[in-house]
């Protein structure tokens, strides 16, 4: 069995499982952002009738959307959800300028190697470089078997494994290879399936870049990612989690795979995820020279600490170009105040930049970063669809932190090389 079908088993109650077996998992944790937290408390009020939530202590709330509620409505969002936590006994709240839902959840320690982790956001696959069997379900499902019973069915998918090797670029970066993936594999080329990212390069990462890698599992359209747990894992959690007794399960040596696909980074060049779609992604020759007149550091693939001192150490002595709006959105409160200690925040806004709190950033343009129709943004953001970000008309690139910062700098996509 590899990692995931060791976790879904133990879960389960059974000794082992196989690809297209379907199980009904314990579940250690659930975590809900602010929007997707309100829905599943009208489910489980209103068409449940309410009752007892099995174990409140596995459920968490964090306002990363709408951190700054611009209206009545948005309000009436947040206030509900701090009544249903209150009402329920749920007391792991995150409330507004905490972070972005899933690194709030990482560095609050709030997970473990072997758990099984079920969100309502779909980039809840992150967990999967930390030994943790983890995707996002419905609200339905959230509510009658998460809330009511702490419980999640599942159907064990078969894996397709990716092995990376080769040494990048000066220039290229991991979130350029995880974007790389998203075209060369192609966005429909896992559905329900699970991905195992493998491999020297894979190996050689630090946590926080694999991280990079089954988060963005999901627009391939898998049912997970993940990367086999090792020392760096270990020693990751041990420091982390607050769960201080753990099982690491790991693949066997004998493990199946549908597929095996080998990939070569050693050429890669810096990557830019184009509109309409992140599938649609283009070495950045094929990019450069487009204006742009915003560029923001931040989302669940982007705020990293090191994100933002690739950032500032652009930015030193220099401005931002007068026709962009640079917006910076540390990924957790952890983050932001490293880097205020570390004298980054004050570089950035020297230079121009605007810092907003710890958020989801401009992630659907519920508080900050909506475009009007003949604007376009390069940014970290995990996504880039149509009318995510403002007018359905209003272009949205993706790309690493350097090159975001070569383009805020210059006015347009450039080669951070």
């Amino acid at each position: 069995m590899n990692m995931i079908e060791k976790i879904l088993a133990k879960a389960s109650g059974k000794k082992e499982v196989v690809p297209g077996d379907v199980v009904v998992a314990n579940v250690d944790r659930m975590v809900l952002h602010d929007l997707s937290s309100n829905l599943v408390s009208k489910v489980f009020e209103n068409e449940m009738s309410g009752g007892t939530i099995f174990d409140p202590d596995r459920i968490v709330f964090v306002f990363d959307h709408t951190f700054s509620p611009p209206s009545q409505a948005d309000a009436d969002v947040l206030t509900e959800a701090r009544r249903f936590a209150a009402k329920y006994g749920i007391r792991n709240v995150f409330d507004s300028g905490s972070g972005s839902i899933h690194h709030v959840i990482i560095e609050n320690g709030l997970w473990a190697p072997g758990d099984v982790i079920i969100g309502c956001d779909s980039h809840t696959t992150i967990y999967g470089a930390l030994g943790v069997f983890s995707t996002g379900v419905g609200n339905n499902s959230m509510a009658a078997l998460g809330y009511a019973h702490g419980k999640a069915w599942f159907r064990v998918p078969e894996t397709i494994q990716v092995r990376l090797h080769g040494p990048l670029l000066n220039g290229t970066t991991p979130r350029d290879v995880a974007q790389y993936l998203e075209g060369f594999l192609g966005e429909d080329s896992a559905v329900y399936r699970a991905v195992e990212y493998a491999g020297p390069f894979i190996e050689n990462l630090s946590i926080e870049d694999r991280m990079l890698f089954p988060l963005m599992a999901i627009d391939l359209g898998a049912k997970a990612g993940y990367i086999n747990p090792d020392e760096k894992t270990a020693a990751y959690a041990h420091k982390f989690s607050r769960k201080k007794h753990f099982e690491l399960f790991k693949n066997d040596r004998d493990v199946q795979y549908a597929k095996v696909i080998d990939v070569d980074v050693a050429q890669l060049e810096p990557q830019v995820a184009c509109p309409p779609t992140v599938g649609n992604v283009r070495p950045i020759g094929e990019t450069v020279g487009i204006e742009i007149q915003l560029a923001e550091i931040g989302g669940s693939t982007g705020g990293r600490l090191g994100d933002i001192r690739v950032l500032a150490q652009a930015l030193q002595g220099r401005k931002v170009h007068p026709n962009v709006r640079l917006q910076v959105v540390p990924v957790t409160r952890g983050v932001y105040l490293a880097a205020l200690r570390e004298g980054l925040i004050e570089t950035i806004v020297e230079a121009g930049g605007i810092i907003f709190p710890p958020s989801a950033g401009s992630n659907q343009a519920v508080n900050m970063g909506a475009m009007s129709e003949l604007e376009a943004m390069i940014s970290t953001q995990a996504r880039n669809f149509p009318g995510r970000n403002g007018h359905p008309n209003a272009r949205h690139y993706l790309a690493s932190a350097a090159t975001v910062a070569a383009s805020a700098l210059a006015g347009r996509i450039t080669d951070p090389r």
